[in-house]
């Protein structure tokens, strides 16, 4: 179309622009967590089903989820970020979920700390043996930014402050154009996205009952 501006693509995140992003973004969670109570880490999330207790369990074990597959990378092996998989996500979960308020921030302050110490070193190694991913769909490149996601959003689900609209600038245009380029295989009803399309181009207004699942 003449005229039009050329099309950019997804915006990409090099892994030393997502580690800063991310760092800042451990900064903030923490920030929001200084003087947790016991009675707070006890109340539901904006999660259905989670605690905020839970919510903070997993993005600790997330954090050594990363670091296990990191660690395995850098010697060359394939180690899965959870080596017995779903099952292991959720029982780790759970078994953290009633910790004290003082137990949990210094597990999501530890667990932060060594994944960004696992991140020099993979930095000083150039991200060696991307082609291991360990059943993952991403190389070890990647880890920082698939990072920097789930804080993002897990510190929204948190429901201790932080909303959507804190979101930083940078993180909003990477992870919108990700979001976007991701978003067919999300609309696997054909009507829905055909309803979707005709409202994205303005020929129809938003399509009511349309849910998408989410991507956690």
């Amino acid at each position: 179309m003449r005229g039009a501006p050329a099309h950019q693509g997804v915006i990409k995140l090099e892994p030393g622009e997502a580690i800063a992003l991310c760092q800042a973004a451990h900064r903030r969670l923490l920030s929001s967590l200084d003087g947790l109570e016991d009675a707070t880490a006890r109340r539901p999330s904006l999660l259905p089903g989670w605690s905020v207790g839970h919510v903070l369990t997993h993005v600790a074990r997330n954090a050594d989820g990363h670091v296990r597959r990191l660690e395995g990378t850098l010697a060359g092996s394939e180690v899965a970020r959870y080596p017995g998989g779903q099952a292991q996500r959720e029982a780790e979960i759970e078994q953290g979920a009633s910790r004290a308020a003082v137990e949990l921030l210094a597990d999501v302050r530890e667990s932060a700390l060594r994944l960004e110490e696992t991140w020099e070193r993979c930095q000083r190694a150039s991200w060696p043996h991307r082609e291991l991913l360990a059943a993952d769909r991403w190389a070890i490149s990647e880890s920082p930014s698939r990072r920097l996601r789930e804080v993002e959003v897990h510190h929204v689900d948190l429901g201790l402050g932080y909303q959507v609209l804190d979101w930083p600038e940078e993180y909003v245009q990477w992870e919108l154009h990700a979001s976007l380029e991701r978003l067919p295989e999300r609309l696997s009803d054909r009507g829905d996205a055909r309803r979707f399309l005709a409202w994205l181009i303005g020929r129809a207004g938003w399509p009511e009952g349309l849910r998408l699942p989410p991507w956690l």
